[in-house]
């Protein structure tokens, strides 16, 4: 039985062409050469564009968020620190012109990413700097940049600059203050479950037309 069943089983790997396996091996390849920990620098175009890739940064957002949850030692800041809003309203985001969606998605995640690295300094300057804490900070840190080459790669910087004869520029982006670690990550894990997936997907399913 062993030896029928052989030919089929190497018959079937045969059957599958290189194009049949190249989306996985272009994924495989990306997560050795670009991991969630590193810039991502002239990364491929529509990387981002597979759920894979955004789904590995926002995972490690959350286990950031879990981590510093019941967190109380060492997790304040002595300053408030300002991040955007990550609200949604799904029927108002629909309504938005593209523009306007990429520039609430790349002015969120320059304030989000200023944000990080403000807690990233206050944590080290802390009297007495948690290690587990500082490796998620600087996870994020890392993270955010690859991000931010991800989207502009995907084109969301030149998305996000108005055009000369559009009409009304976007409203100022929105923003409030917190004064924890813990209240942090939630922003960091709520941008990325929110406002940048959406526009990520839209913007992938655009390039798809």
């Amino acid at each position: 039985m062993n030896a029928e069943a052989e030919p089929e089983r190497s018959q079937g790997l045969a059957g599958l062409s290189f194009l049949d396996c190249t989306p996985l091996l272009l994924l495989l390849l990306s997560f050795l050469l670009f991991p969630p920990g590193l810039p991502v620098l002239g990364a491929p175009p529509r990387l981002i564009c597979d759920s894979r890739v955004l789904e590995r940064y926002i995972l490690e957002a959350r286990e950031a968020e879990n981590a510093t949850m019941g967190c109380v030692e060492g997790c304040s800041f002595n300053e408030n620190i300002t991040v955007p809003d990550t609200k949604v309203n799904f029927y108002a985001w629909k309504r938005m012109e593209v523009q306007q969606q990429a520039l609430e998605v790349w002015q969120g995640l320059a304030q989000l990413s200023e944000a990080i690295l403000r807690g990233q300094v206050l944590l080290a300057n802390a009297s007495q700097p948690c290690e587990a804490l500082r490796l998620h900070v600087d996870k994020a840190v890392s993270g955010l940049r690859s991000l931010t080459s991800l989207l502009r790669a995907l084109g969301a910087q030149k998305e996000a600059i108005p055009l000369p004869d559009a009409t009304p520029s976007a409203a100022p982006l929105r923003t409030f203050t917190v004064d924890a670690l813990s209240k942090l990550f939630r922003i960091y894990s709520n941008f990325l479950r929110g406002k940048l997936t959406l526009y990520a997907g839209e913007a992938c399913r655009r390039g798809d037309r």
